[in-house]
Order: C-alpha cells, then sequence, then structure tokens
C-alpha cells in the first residue's frame, strides 16, 4: 500500500465518520476533504475544481429553476388538488398521493417535489381526518422511486451520468433507467400499500394544532372570468378544508347561509370562511379566488412581492379608535387588512367598518419587504410573516408546463443533450417571468449546499481512482475471492447501498463509482451493470432519515422517530435490492 493510498483511505475515514455523525455540514466536510487531497499532491488544482463544471451539476441547478417556476405559477398546487381528491380510505387516499407523486418526482428533482407536496399533503390529510403520518413516509419513499424512472428524476442520477461521460462512456438516455425504474416503482408501491401501511405509526405531525389558533374571518371573490364558476362547492375542493370552511355566500343582494357541499359557485360571489390564518394561504393557492374587499388588488406589487403578515396594534398605532375606512391604513402602510382577530376570536362584518383596538391582529396582505421595514417600529408589538405566502400567478402555469414539456421532449428524442434542454427551459422561464431572477437565484442558494457536496465529490472520487485506492479496495475486499458477475454486482450495489444510509445520496455515488469501474475491468466485464447499480443503491435509501434528504424533510412533519424509518424501510430496503440485481444485467448484460 503506497503512501498516497494510505493519505487517501484515511481522508475518506473522516469523510465518512464527519457525514454519519452529521456534527459537520456536508458542504464543509466535502471541501475540507477536496482540500486536504490538493494539499498532499494527490489530485491537481484542475482535478480539485472540474467537479463544479460537470453538466450533471449544471443540470441539477438549471432544474431548480424550472421546479422554482413550477410552483411559483401554481402548476404544482393544480396537480396536488386534481389528482388527490377526496378518497375515503387509508389505502384509496395512499394510492391517490403515490401516483401523482412518483410521476412528478420521475421528471422533476425528487427533493423539490418533496418540498412542494409536504404542506399540500398535511392540508389534505387534515380534510380527511386522517394522521399524516400515515402519508409523508410513503410520499418520501414514491418520490425517490419516481426519480429513479428518469435520468433527471434524481441529482444521482445526474452525477453518475456525468462521471460516465467524463470517463468516454455513452451517455443515457432520459428514458433508458425506466426499464429498471418503473418495475421498482411498481413493486415498491405495492408494498407501501399493502404491507407498508400497516407498518406506520399513527401520529400528530407539527401542523395538527390549530385548535387554539387565532381564528379570522376571511372573504374571497369568484373572480371574472374563473375556473370555479360553474362548479359546486365540493367539486371545486372547498368543502373540506385545512384550515378554515365556508359559512356563508354573498351572491348580489342574497345571502346563502345553508350553503351546501352542491351548492353551484357564480362569477362575482363573495364567499365567507372562518379559519386560522393559513386559511388565508390556503385560499390563494385556489384559481379564480381573489380577496374580496380588502383593496389588495389596489397595491401596486406583482404576485411573487406578496406575502401574508399578522401585525398586532400597539397603543401607539395612530389609528387606535378609528375604523379600518378611517384609518386609510392601505394608504400609510401599503397594505391591504384581509381579516382582524380580537382576542383569539373572529371579528365579522366589513373590514372597513371595524373600529381598531390596542391588541387587535391583523391579517395583512403586503410586499415582502413590510416586515423588514416595520417589525422594530412602535405601531405594531409584534409583525410576524405567514412562511411561503405568496400567491402564485396562475396565468402563466399553462407556459410552465408548456415549457417542461418541451424539455422533456427536446432530451427524450436526444435533439439537443439533458444540459441545453434544462439550461434552454430554465432561460425561456425567466425571460417569460413565470419565474423571476432573484426568486431563481434564492432557490439555487438554498440549493447551494448540495451542489457544493456534489461538485466536491468529483474531486474525492478522482483521487479514490488516481491513488490506486479503488483498485486495492477491488483487490483485497470485494473480490479477494473468486467470485462471479452477479455476486460482485450484489457487493457493489450493497456497499453503495450502506454508504448511502450513512452519509448523503450523491457522496455515496461518487465514492463507489470508481470501484465500480474497477470491479467491471477486474472481471473484464462492461462497467454498465455496475454503474447502475450505484445509481439506484445510491438512491435505495429507506432505513434511516439521513441518507436521503426527503426522509430527513418528513420526519418533523409527520412525527416520527428513526424506528419508523427501520421497520418500514428496511422490507422496503430488501425488496428493491433484490429487484435491481435481477433486472440490471437482464438490460445491461455483463458481456454483452
Amino acid at each position: 500500500m503506497t503512501p498516497d493510498m494510505v493519505f487517501t483511505i484515511a481522508v475518506l475515514i473522516m469523510v465518512l465518520a464527519a457525514l454519519a455523525t452529521n456534527k459537520v455540514p456536508a458542504d464543509v466536510t466535502m471541501m475540507a476533504a477536496l482540500t486536504l487531497l490538493l494539499l498532499y499532491g494527490i489530485i491537481t488544482p484542475s482535478e480539485a475544481l472540474k467537479g463544479f463544471a460537470n453538466p450533471g451539476l449544471m443540470t441539477i441547478g438549471a432544474l431548480y429553476v424550472v421546479s422554482a417556476a413550477l410552483r411559483d405559477t401554481g402548476a404544482i398546487y393544480w396537480v396536488a388538488h386534481r389528482l388527490l381528491g377526496s378518497p375515503k380510505t387509508v389505502l384509496a387516499s395512499q394510492t391517490r398521493m403515490i401516483v401523482p407523486t412518483s410521476l412528478l418526482s420521475a421528471f422533476l428533482n425528487n427533493t423539490t417535489v418533496v418540498a412542494m407536496m409536504i404542506p399540500a399533503v398535511q392540508d389534505w390529510a387534515q380534510r380527511l381526518k386522517m394522521s399524516p403520518s400515515k402519508f409523508l413516509l410513503p410520499l418520501s419513499y414514491a418520490a425517490i422511486l419516481g426519480g429513479t424512472c428518469t435520468l433527471i428524476g434524481t441529482s444521482t442520477n445526474l452525477v453518475v451520468d456525468g462521471m460516465v461521460q467524463a470517463h468516454g462512456l455513452p451517455g443515457f438516455g432520459i428514458f433508458d433507467l425506466a426499464w429498471v425504474g418503473i418495475p421498482l416503482l411498481i413493486i415498491g408501491s405495492l408494498y407501501l400499500l399493502f404491507i407498508g401501511r400497516h407498518l406506520l405509526p399513527e401520529r400528530k405531525g407539527l401542523m395538527e394544532q390549530l385548535e387554539n389558533a387565532r381564528e379570522y374571518n376571511v372573504e374571497m371573490r369568484i373572480s371574472n372570468p374563473s375556473p370555479l364558476a360553474g362548479k359546486t362547492i365540493r367539486e371545486a375542493g372547498l368543502r373540506n378544508l385545512a384550515h378554515g370552511y365556508l359559512t356563508e355566500i354573498q351572491r348580489g343582494d342574497r345571502l346563502l347561509t345553508a350553503v351546501g357541499a352542491d351548492t353551484p359557485l357564480e362569477v362575482e360571489d363573495v364567499l365567507v370562511f372562518i379559519g386560522a390564518p393559513e386559511c388565508a394561504r390556503e385560499l390563494q393557492r385556489f384559481n379564480g379566488l381573489v380577496p374580496a374587499h380588502a383593496g389588495s388588488h389596489k397595491l401596486e406589487l406583482h404576485n411573487h412581492q406578496r406575502c401574508l403578515v399578522e401585525v398586532i396594534l400597539s397603543q401607539e398605532f395612530p389609528a387606535i379608535g378609528k375604523t379600518v375606512k378611517e384609518s386609510a391604513f392601505r394608504t400609510q402602510y401599503q397594505a391591504a387588512i384581509l381579516s382582524i382577530s380580537r382576542n383569539g376570536k373572529r371579528l365579522s362584518g366589513k373590514v372597513g367598518d371595524i373600529e381598531l383596538r390596542v391588541g387587535d391582529t391583523l391579517l395583512l396582505e403586503t410586499a415582502k419587504s413590510f416586515v423588514s421595514q416595520y417589525q422594530y417600529r412602535r405601531d405594531f408589538m409584534l409583525v410576524s410573516p405567514l412562511q411561503d405566502s405568496s400567491p402564485p400567478d396562475f396565468r402563466k402555469a399553462p407556459l410552465a408546463v408548456m415549457v417542461l414539456v418541451g424539455m422533456l421532449v427536446a432530451a427524450a428524442f436526444s435533439w439537443v443533450s439533458t444540459l441545453e434542454a434544462s439550461m434552454v427551459a430554465a432561460g425561456i422561464l425567466l425571460v417569460s417571468r413565470c419565474v423571476t431572477a432573484n426568486r431563481a437565484r434564492v432557490t439555487v442558494s438554498v440549493n447551494l449546499s448540495v451542489l457544493v457536496v456534489i461538485g466536491a465529490s468529483f474531486a474525492v472520487g478522482e483521487a479514490v481512482e488516481k491513488s490506486g485506492t479503488a483498485n486495492w479496495i477491488v483487490e483485497s475486499v470485494l473480490l479477494s475471492g473468486n467470485v462471479g458477475p452477479w455476486v460482485a454486482l450484489l457487493m457493489v450495489y450493497l456497499v453503495t447501498a450502506l454508504f448511502t444510509e450513512m452519509i448523503t445520496n450523491n457522496a455515496a455515488a461518487v465514492l463507489v463509482f470508481p470501484v465500480a469501474l474497477e470491479v467491471a475491468r477486474w472481471l473484464e466485464a462492461s462497467p454498465l451493470p455496475f454503474v447502475v447499480a450505484v445509481m439506484f443503491a445510491a438512491s435505495a435509501s429507506f432505513m434511516t432519515p439521513l441518507g436521503y434528504q426527503t426522509n430527513l424533510m418528513v420526519m418533523g412533519p409527520g412525527g416520527y422517530r428513526y424506528v419508523d424509518y427501520l421497520k418500514v424501510g428496511l422490507p422496503m430496503s430488501v425488496l428493491v435490492a433484490l429487484v435491481t440485481v435481477t433486472l440490471v444485467p437482464v438490460v445491461w448484460p455483463f458481456f454483452p
């Protein structure tokens, strides 16, 4: 064993220990490893940095922008409302959730899909009077399985494809992985529906605490035109809201108080809802509903600039004792009052006629700059923004969907590369203002640590291969006996899956990739089955919340414990391993 190999193995042990304990951020760990390998001289500066120019890494960054546009235009909420529906049983509910989640994850980054679906599924579970813990872990698993069906479904696939091309091998087509991914998705979904659902706990999530929430009276209007006009309340999805309920409808001079589920909606109807602050945010996501009497349409703000904010009036507020209309609140603060709560109870009647008092809680629609501008002013005792409360711009949803479809078609028929298709799509969405440049910049910045981990991982993988460590691992550990290609494939899969449960999925893929190539060279076999096994094993994280980001994302909202992942995920991991190791050599033979 050479000094370079000893040093590289020491760095690998350090990386594995740091990532497994989760005490040091993953991006810091990987950059520290890159620096050590560079200073020791195992890799050159160009080798250390070339991972940050890898096509897979750049594709992931562009897809973040595409996903942000689909969220900002409301396309994802349309899918959620249309496809989730109102099933009656846990089995039917999980089926309705798994199908759209896996479908979306096949074409969008699955981490982004889960981030967008968590609030929708939480609200949906509450409407169905079911525990979110019955849905959120299957949500993560469905996103993972759906992501394995296409090249762009998960960042891991793009990272491995980038390394494949860097080694002079032909890259994968966008649907090449579907030969294994779709059977995996079907078998994994059947396991979740008929076995896994019985192993899931029934606990309260973090959002299931509305009993003591402040109550508001929120009025919304059916716009003209509106896709909700002509539909019944049930068909419009307004029957079972998560954070409020419909009490009456003002139709011209008529007041409809006995509002049944089959009551049809008409243009210019004013719908009166009672609920928690989140009710207003929930109603914003219905295409065709707009605030009724708040004057928010008079605010000179684009949708992406708007947000919901709660404020509590202090003794220093200049309009105490005056009505809202007399206070000229909208002109003074560039904010529209949607509703007013007093002592935690809603105040009915027209907002403009309510007399303001000290301690009143106002629900406002205003600019995002309102918080920083007024949080230290004496006018308000408290200024609290509602997270993720910018209303979607539904007018541009069709364009965003068309751009996504065009990107997929162009990549599927190899008219352009996946990188070129995603960058062109991101550019069109930026130019058309489906997503703003600032929003795109923030989205990429939020995920910057993921991109840093991927870019730095390439350098570590390069060192593992260049120092001879990969060859030593293959000769001394994996293939020390006389094993065949099937056993070698299983060993590569298991090592990758183990690393994935301990560290990040992308880091696991990059670290095992050179070992997989060395196994293929040692057996004089095609490298493709071993490379594909690394792809699928790096995504097959079901037993811990640490290995895959989506598993960690649902842990708090679902109220899960570590044992829940092990109980549901261990059988899933065994099942996925057996299916993958069986099918991969059939699609990509060892000896073509």
